[in-house]
């Protein structure tokens, strides 16, 4: 598939635990062994499997394409279970008229060989080691957790994405010099630097630019479009002000930005009703996901150590 000259299509690699809900069957394979894995889902094949994490980002994305035109998002199936069992996750991608029609199915071998193989430009995932080798390998990549109570449905046609900011969009380099000269430093640096771009990190280099491309194609009338972007930081005042000026210097501006300081992050992700969020801190996941879709971003951070607090 070629890229337009916008560089879509966003390619985004999933895998099967992201799109669905295997917890028992993930539960037989971890107890009973691969051959009861097996044979469950042999004998559930023709049973659709029910919605994970990452469903409903997915198919609103997919949502954007057009029939009969070139797909402005493309997915891939990225898969540990083997080939032979793959057919259960192409009759739910059936049962739920998801046009999802390709991936690598590994047997149990790592999937991270293929996320450049294929193009990817995000891998959602829940297996911890291949989301860190996507990483590493350039690529924007996250470990998905649960999928939260409440998935919001409305408006049906908008697909609402929210990012952390500093190791997740930007580079980590703010928040070290943060951890190693500390808040009086960090602020300074931050204002006499507040014009000056920060670094592309994971998630600003090649996702971020397509979500954006996204973002303008879908621009309504009224300056919203159907694609929504949210930057949630711990970053606020005066902070703030160099996220604003990298966006801009990007061309990738969002449609929301909450800079809020050591306020949690999950009531305002819960305001901005996203069907996703990314961050680099556990504690914000694990807060995050009773009300929203969340990854975590593998970082240089103790999971335990907050960093730019206010």
């Amino acid at each position: 598939m070629t890229e337009n000259a916008s560089g879509l299509p966003l390619t985004v690699g999933i895998s099967t635990r992201a799109m669905f809900d295997l917890e028992e069957e993930h539960s037989v394979f971890q107890i009973d062994g691969v051959q009861a894995y097996s044979a469950l889902q042999r004998a559930r094949e023709k049973e659709p499997l029910n919605p994970g994490a990452a469903f409903e980002v997915t198919r609103r994305l997919l949502a954007l394409n057009s029939a009969g035109q070139e797909p402005l998002v493309d997915v891939i199936l990225l898969s540990k279970n083997s080939p032979d069992l793959s057919l259960r996750a192409f009759n739910s991608f059936d049962h739920y008229r998801l046009p999802i029609r390709r991936g690598s199915f590994t047997s149990g071998r790592s999937v991270a060989p293929f996320v450049k193989a294929w193009n990817v430009d995000l891998f959602l995932s829940n297996d911890d080691d291949d989301v860190k080798a996507a990483v590493l390998a350039g690529t924007a990549a996250a470990r998905l957790g649960p999928l939260p109570s409440n998935v919001d449905e409305n408006p049906s046609d908008e697909v609402r994405i929210a990012l952390d900011g500093d190791a997740v969009v930007f580079s980590e380099a703010s928040d070290k010099l943060y951890n190693e000269r500390g808040l009086e430093h960090f602020l300074k640096y931050e204002r006499d630097n507040a014009t000056v771009p920060m670094e592309r990190g994971p998630f600003g280099k090649t996702f971020l630019p397509k979500l954006a491309a996204l973002r303008q194609k879908f621009m309504r009338a009224d300056g919203t479009s159907r694609v929504r972007i949210a930057i949630v930081t711990a970053r606020n005042a005066p902070a703030h002000e160099r996220v604003i000026h990298t966006l801009r210097a990007w061309g990738t501006p969002a449609d929301e930005a909450h800079f809020v300081g050591r306020h949690e992050k999950a009531p305002i992700l819960k305001a901005t009703r996203a069907h996703i969020f990314f961050d680099d801190q556990e504690k914000h996941i694990l807060g995050a996901s009773e009300v929203v879709a969340a990854g975590l971003v593998p970082g240089p951070h103790d999971p335990e150590a907050p960093v730019i607090p206010s």
